[in-house]
Formats: C-alpha cells, structure tokens, sequence
C-alpha cells in the first residue's frame, strides 16, 4: 500500500558549461537532501549542461547509455536509496538533442523517461530570442509514472505553460505534477510563481518543480525560485532566490484527495464544441 506522507526536495542549481562539474554538483545537492531527510528529489531542466552555443553543446552531449551525469544519479539513488527526477539531461538524439527528464528509483533502475513536449520559440521584448526547435526534438507522448507514494507526471520548464497537459496528467491518474525548468528572469518574475499555483489548483495536485538561478556561463540568466505547492494552492517551500541550494517540504497526499473533493473539477468536465457567432453589424 502506497505511503501517504514523505518528504520532497528540490536541487536549485546554476548549471555552466562544464558538465563534470554540474555532475558534482548536482551529487552534492542530492546527498545533502537525503541527508535533510528527503526520500524524493527532484533536479532542474538542463541539470548537466547549460550551453547556448550549439557547436559546443553538440562537442559535450552523449547518448543516453554513456550519459555521465544519468549515471552518477542513478548511483546515487541506488546508495541512498531514494527516488531521483532529473529535470532534464541534453542527451545526443540523432542530428538533434533531446531535452529527457527521467525517474530513477531506489534501486538506481529508470523507471520512465519523457521528452519536453513543447518547445520555447520566442522573442522577448528585452531583447533574448530562443528557438528550441532549432537544436531539440519535441516529445510525442505525455508520461505518467510510478513512484511508492502516488503517481507522478512528468514535464519540463516551458511545458508549464499548458494547462491541457496538466489536466490530462491529473486525470490519467498523477496527484504530483512537475516542471523543473531554466526559467528566464524575466519571465520568471511575471509569471512562474502564478503558473505553478494555478496548475495545482485546477487539478488539486501537488506541483514540484526544481529549478536553475542566476547568471549562466553561457550568458542567460535563470529565475531560480524552486517551488512546492500544495493541491490548494499554497506554497510550501520556495528557495526564495536565485542561488543553488535545497528546499524541502512533507507531502501529505491526503491533500489530493480533500482537494479534489472540495473542488471536484476533474469530474465535472464535459466535452463541448466551440460555436463562433457571426457579427450583426
């Protein structure tokens, strides 16, 4: 029978171009969560490497069965005996790279992975222009995956975005949602902490979402501010900053339930058909 209570922690990192030293990184925050008394942690988007350059990301990346960093978590999950999200890994996927979040389970085994579905194509008014599409490969399939507490969905940073991604998660059975992500500062600071408490409270779930902060090597700047709410919309950890570190909180899932009882919106859809009127005048 599935606990109803354990305790989640989120690795803020602040990835550069070196994916040695993210991978020692990202090792140092996971162990130090355990030590806080996490049983699940989660890491960021883009954990090993944080690279705009496209000639130098495509010289670090690897295939998934020579992946460092995938192998360093899964060593450390299997010692600790933990659950470990990686938020995402840059993994070497034909002429192009794979934005690959994956779940490691206590015995260091993957149990699901999933490719960011939605890319970030964008020019911002402060300048940045980001085209995913050019360097990644859209996933094709929402996942869902087991954990021994309660069902868990998978997604990525830009994905948060999506509300009918959320909802379908929630109703294949997720009472945990996620977006660990590379955030931009800007549009960080207008929308990230909004995004995540709407997604939890639209389908009374609890979100997780690990992130990068500060000022990249590669020149971008992250808005940090990992977040965990609850399935009504509260904030129960939230780094606060930019800076590398943890943030811990217990997960209750008999929140889920009380939520979703409260405010049983995932039972009261109905399909529906979109009628656009004609002007009169």
């Amino acid at each position: 029978m599935a606990e109803p209570t354990f305790v989640a922690a989120c690795v803020q990192m602040r990835s550069g171009r070196d994916p040695a030293a993210n991978r020692d990184a990202v090792v140092a925050g996971i162990r130090d969560a355990a030590a806080a008394g996490a049983h699940y942690v989660q890491t960021p988007e883009m954990t090993s490497l944080v690279e705009r350059d496209r000639a130098s990301l495509f010289a670090k990346v690897r295939v998934q069965d020579e992946d460092e960093t995938l192998a360093a978590c899964r060593d450390a999950a299997r010692d600790l005996g933990i659950v470990v999200q990686i938020g995402s890994l840059a993994i070497l996927n034909g002429d192009k790279v794979a934005n690959r979040a994956f779940l490691i389970d206590a015995t260091g085994a993957i149990t699901a992975a999933y490719d960011k579905l939605h890319l970030y194509d964008v020019d911002l008014p402060n300048g940045e222009r980001w085209r995913e599409s050019s360097i990644y490969t859209g996933g094709a399939c929402a996942v869902v995956a087991e954990t021994p507490w309660a069902p868990i969905g998978l997604a990525i940073c830009y994905d948060l975005r999506f509300p009918a991604l959320y909802r379908a998660l929630a109703e294949a059975g997720a009472s945990i949602l996620t977006a660990p992500a590379c955030f931009t500062r800007q549009t960080g600071e207008a929308h990230w902490h909004v995004l995540h408490r709407a997604r939890a409270i639209e389908t009374g779930s609890f979100m997780i979402s690990a992130a990068q902060g500060g000022r990249h090597e590669d020149g971008r700047e992250t808005y940090g501010h990992s977040l965990i709410v609850d399935p009504w919309g509260r904030v129960l950890a939230d780094a606060e900053g930019d800076a590398p570190g943890i943030i811990l909180a217990e997960i209750d899932l008999a929140r889920v339930a009380d939520a979703r009882a409260r405010i049983p919106t995932l039972q009261h859809a109905r399909p529906f058909t979109v009628e656009r009127m004609p002007r009169t005048s």
